[in-house]
Parts: structure tokens; sequence; C-alpha cells
């Protein structure tokens, strides 16, 4: 999937600022696409020049003046055609932490628990700030109520993926550095596995 999808999808929620698009993606659109700010700038400038978005400037006061992108009708096609394409594939896990662990019998096991540990704080961090936005989209409402009013229901759909993928990372977490433990007090707690390599 090309960052321009991801654009595309996150401006369906209506016009928005190069700065909103990358706290959109930080807090919504990151738990199915990773941006950094400057992809996602030089990616507004192609779709604009390619006539995907289109672009307002808005004068502010004791600030700089801002710019808000939304979609064009050229935009929406895309959009539309997108959606009706086949996914390319599916999703394949590239996990450096992984590989990590695969390799904790013959390396230093604290390390690799310290960094699962942190894979899981940040895991919950995650799903912190998502089940806030939750609240936010649900605005007191139960799920069934919002499925029923909301006027899209993707967002909250793709949400509820990403939150049950970081529940997912914390129980996987919490189950390995409990194993990893174990084996490193099994190795007479050095820390460090008595396989040699």
């Amino acid at each position: 999937m090309a960052l321009r999808n991801a654009v595309m999808a996150a401006l369906l929620e209506g016009e928005a600022s190069g700065y909103d698009l990358a706290k959109q993606f930080d807090a919504s659109v990151a738990n199915f696409w990773m941006a950094t700010p400057q992809q996602l700038y030089r990616e507004l400038e192609r779709m604009a020049g390619e006539g995907l978005i289109t672009a307002r400037v808005v004068e502010q006061e004791r600030r700089p003046n801002k710019r808000l992108f939304s979609l064009t009708a050229a935009g929406r096609r895309a959009v539309r055609a997108y959606v009706a394409e086949p996914p390319a594939r599916p999703t394949a896990i590239r996990d450096e932490l992984l590989v990590k662990v695969q390799c904790a019998d013959v390396g230093d096991i604290e390390a690799v628990r310290a960094a699962v540990s942190e894979h899981t704080e940040w895991a919950a961090a995650k799903l912190a700030r998502y089940e806030r936005l939750r609240d936010r989209l649900l605005k007191g409402r139960t799920e069934d109520e919002y499925f029923e009013q909301a006027e899209r229901i993707g967002p909250y759909l793709t949400l509820m993926r990403g939150m049950m993928f970081e529940r997912e990372n914390i129980r996987w977490g919490e189950t390995a550095l409990r194993r990893l433990a174990r084996r490193a007090t099994a190795a007479g707690g050095r820390g460090r596995a008595t396989s040699s390599a």
C-alpha cells in the first residue's frame, strides 16, 4: 500500500493541515500505517501536484499561516478505485525484537528481557491512547449504537483492530517475560544461557 492511500483515508474525515494529519497518523492511523511527518509532507506535495488533493491557506495572527488539505473529486475517485483493488498480499511480520528473542538461548537473556519489557510498555501506552480515542468516538454510546448511528464506521473498525493487536502484544510480552525469567533462573541467575555458539 502506498502512503497516499493512507493519507486519502485520513482525509475522508475532512479537511486537515499537515500538522493535523501527522497527529492523526500518530493517534488513529498508527494502528495500520506509520509515517514520519517529513514523509507525510512530501507525499502531500506530490498528491497536490497530481490533483488528488487541494490546499487552501488559512491566515493566522501570531502564528505562521497554515494550509488545509482536502480531497478533490479526482482524489475521491482514486479512493474508490483503491478500495476496489484486492490487497496485494497478507501482512508479513518483520520484527527485530522477535529475532532477538529467537536468539535468547545463546545471548544475554537479561538484555532480551529488557527489550521485551520495553516493547510491552509501548504496547500498553498505545492501547491507552487507542482507548481514549475510542471513548471520544463513542461519546457515551455503546458500540452497537455507534455502528447504527455513525456516518462512517471504518475508523472505528480499524481502531478495534489496533486495540486487539496491542492487547495481544501485551499478553505475549507478559508470557515471554515469565518464561525468560524462569530460563535465567535455571541458568544459575547469570542472565546468560549456558549453551555456547
